[in-house]
């Protein structure tokens, strides 16, 4: 750590993380600062905020990540990975597994297929998919297990 230098109003200006300072502090809770133009943020844990700015994927992962977790959020196209779940279906089986029209289906899969979720396997005018691989399915098994024991606070679901 640096010497601390005193800034404007008695701060201690430490530079522990880029941005931030460390405030000169009488209580036992040390406090961090990041100057935000017109206003500033508060830090407790300085190295964990570190570890976990280091440890943060870039930006481009981030928006792929919310791509996928966007079309998870639909139900219908849930429905079509969990029907995938028991493995390879051709499209027609996945509408009539799902209650959806075959085109709404393979409106479903082909954004699906966009984002690496689903594969498709072609044999002849039949269309197989199935999921991309393991970390959907764990993803999707995870998804499963966590609803099943824990109950959602929505009270207009009520």
């Amino acid at each position: 750590m640096r010497t601390p230098a005193y800034g404007a109003a008695g701060v201690v200006r430490v530079g522990t993380l880029p941005g931030m300072s460390r405030l000169n502090s009488t209580s036992d809770d040390e406090a961090c600062v990041r100057d935000l133009g017109d206003c500033s943020l508060r830090v407790v844990d300085a190295d964990r905020v570190l570890t976990v700015r280091e440890a943060m994927p870039d930006e481009q992962d981030v928006s792929e990540l919310a791509d996928v977790f966007g079309l998870l959020s639909d139900p219908g196209r849930l429905r079509l990975l969990v029907a995938l779940l028991e493995g390879e279906m051709c499209v027609c089986d996945i509408a009539a597994a799902c209650g959806q029209s075959e085109s709404s289906v393979s409106h479903a899969l082909r954004l699906l297929r966009a984002h690496r979720v689903v594969h498709v396997r072609r044999a002849g005018r039949m269309a197989y998919y199935r999921l991309a691989d393991g970390h959907v399915r764990l993803l999707l098994d995870v998804a499963l297990t966590h609803v099943g024991h824990t109950t959602a606070l929505h009270p207009e679901r009520r």
